[in-house]
């Protein structure tokens, strides 16, 4: 209950203290390129229930038509001001919607796209027995996912092979230490990191949960 009103109270202080902010990137959006302001793309959140997740568009219209689910940095499809956008992770403010609506949380695991969640082994799925979050110690920890694949031979491939079942040991173990203190100091980490714009993109070393090798390296992930 703590966190349901914690996560309310926030989103309604920030959308009130950033509606100049959507009416600048509305406008900004619009005139960068032909199409809708915002994006809603499906993923799947608590209990594997279905939702649109609301962001301001970056890529051009029909780009999911174009290529992969996935992003790499310099990914053609991304308009100019959605490149700001992402850089400065602008494009989830209307994530605080899905807060109010209940669908989302301010912090908790990364939701992902139908697509993605086919792959989730039954320990992984896991998290989906809470709210996915707008940020988390995996949205810090891969804040530069698109850099990193940007090498990549088979995007696809690598991402549900190697990076998502890393990403998702995090969210595990942030699920089990999970409290309203917890959360305050993610969101605290998540600007802190937003301002670090000098850090390089590195890929956080955790391993998958399943090799059971990584377990003291995932927990200090999230909690520090």
């Amino acid at each position: 209950m703590a966190k349901r009103l914690f996560d309310i109270a926030v989103a309604l202080v920030a959308l009130i203290l950033l509606s100049p902010v959507w009416l600048i990137v509305g406008v900004a959006v619009v005139l960068d390129s032909p199409g809708p302001v915002f994006y809603r793309g499906q993923r799947i959140g608590k209990d594997g229930v279905p939702f649109g997740m609301l962001k301001f568009r970056t890529m051009c219209l029909n780009a999911d038509r174009m290529g992969s689910a996935l992003t790499r940095g310099r990914d053609p499809r991304v308009t100019r001001v959605g490149c700001i956008l992402r850089q400065w992770k602008l494009d989830e403010i209307p994530q605080l919607l899905n807060v109010l609506r209940g669908e989302m949380s301010l912090v908790g695991p990364r939701p992902e796209a139908p697509c993605y969640v086919e792959h989730y082994t039954p320990e992984q799925r896991l998290v989906l027995t809470v709210r996915p979050g707008i940020t988390g110690a995996t949205q810090i920890a891969y804040r530069h996912e698109e850099a990193l694949l940007q090498n990549c031979v088979n995007m696809e491939e690598e991402y549900i092979n190697r990076i998502m079942p890393q990403k998702l040991s995090l969210d595990l173990h942030y699920i089990a230490q999970r409290s309203l203190w917890l959360d305050i100091m993610l969101v605290a980490r998540t600007f802190l990191a937003l301002l670090d714009k000098n850090e390089p993109a590195r890929e956080p070393h955790v391993m998958p949960a399943a090799t059971g090798h990584s377990e003291s390296q995932a927990e200090d992930s999230v909690a520090s």
